[in-house]
């Protein structure tokens, strides 16, 4: 089976390796030289020279020009994770088994932007690693692949990241697997959209309909989501913490007109009904504990530069 691969962040790296390492036959790769927008982003180039794959920047092209080089490339599948554009219906058609996609998130739910992000702020208690066949809307095609990753309390982004990277992987060489003898085996009227099992030799795969009625779409996310007010929780400030920590941009703080990264928090629970949000009610070290509209967080990992005292305020 022949698989031209798309991707440009840190999950798009861990998949394409994972391909190579089973000897999958990747005979084209798309990327970006870079990213204004993916903090996570990674230039798959450098594994497409070692491994002497065409490759191609879409950032450097137009596409009339993507399509002629998918076309050269004679894909049977095209698989497309960690790519921030709609594919257009030109490219979905090319090949035979489709344009897979990936979405860390439980479909038909919470489709749209930044779902590992939305996911940690909204203190949900479960996701999951979604691979579907991509169609012209936004991660609404019929799903080939899904599993449940449970979110913990201690969880951040770098920490779901890697729970939805490994279990993503093992996905991907399971499907990749059957996708291949699918390839080799089912013919063209065969591979119609609807809920249908396909049964090659030992290998099944699934395209199941997504319900429509359940789904929702989060939004783009802007630099205003990210900074923190302390008239929140300190639950909502945890998880917006730990919801932009690294690898992505970071939350922030506002203190006498200037923003500050923090990067870790940890909440604390008091009884101080007259304290007022934002107030500075102790400093450990470097630690920084602020009131919040109930209870207080610990402001453990920053880079607030300006010295902060007992009674200052954190707005």
């Amino acid at each position: 089976m022949r698989i031209l691969f798309i991707g440009s962040v840190i999950f798009s790296e861990k998949a394409l390796e994972t391909l190579l390492r089973i000897k999958a036959n990747v005979v084209g790769v798309i990327t970006k030289k870079k990213s204004t927008f993916n903090a996570d982003f990674v230039d798959l180039s450098y594994i497409a020279v070692k491994n002497n794959i065409p490759c191609l920047y879409a950032d450097e092209v137009s596409m009339e020009e993507m399509i002629d080089f998918i076309k050269s490339c004679k894909p049977d599948v095209i698989y497309c994770f960690g790519w921030s554009h709609l594919i257009p219906k030109e490219i979905l058609d090319i090949p035979k088994l489709g344009v897979i996609g990936f979405h860390p998130a439980k479909l038909p739910q919470n489709r749209g932007r930044h779902p590992i992000i939305w996911s940690l702020f909204l203190g949900l208690e479960e996701t999951a690693s979604t691979f579907f066949f991509m169609d012209e809307g936004i991660d609404s095609g019929d799903i080939l692949s899904q599993e449940i990753i449970k979110i913990e309390y201690e969880d951040d982004a770098w920490t779901l990241y890697q729970k939805i990277i490994n279990v993503g992987l093992k996905q991907i060489e399971n499907f990749t697997h059957q996708l291949g003898e699918a390839s080799l085996g089912v013919g063209e009227a065969s591979l119609g959209v609807g809920e249908a099992s396909l049964g090659v030799s030992n290998f099944t795969f699934q395209r199941i309909k997504q319900d429509h009625s359940k789904a929702n779409y989060w939004r783009k996310r802007g630099r205003m989501d990210g900074i923190i007010d302390f008239r929140m929780s300190s639950r909502a400030v945890y998880n917006l913490v730990r919801a932009l920590t690294k690898p992505y941009i970071g939350a922030e703080v506002l203190y006498k007109g200037k923003l500050y990264k923090v990067w870790k928090a940890k909440e604390e629970y008091v009884n101080l009904p007259n304290i007022e949000p934002g107030k500075v009610i102790d400093i450990e070290n470097n630690n920084i504990l602020v009131k919040c509209y109930a209870n207080a967080i610990w402001l453990i990992e920053h880079e607030i530069t300006e010295e902060i005292k007992r009674g200052d305020y954190l707005l």
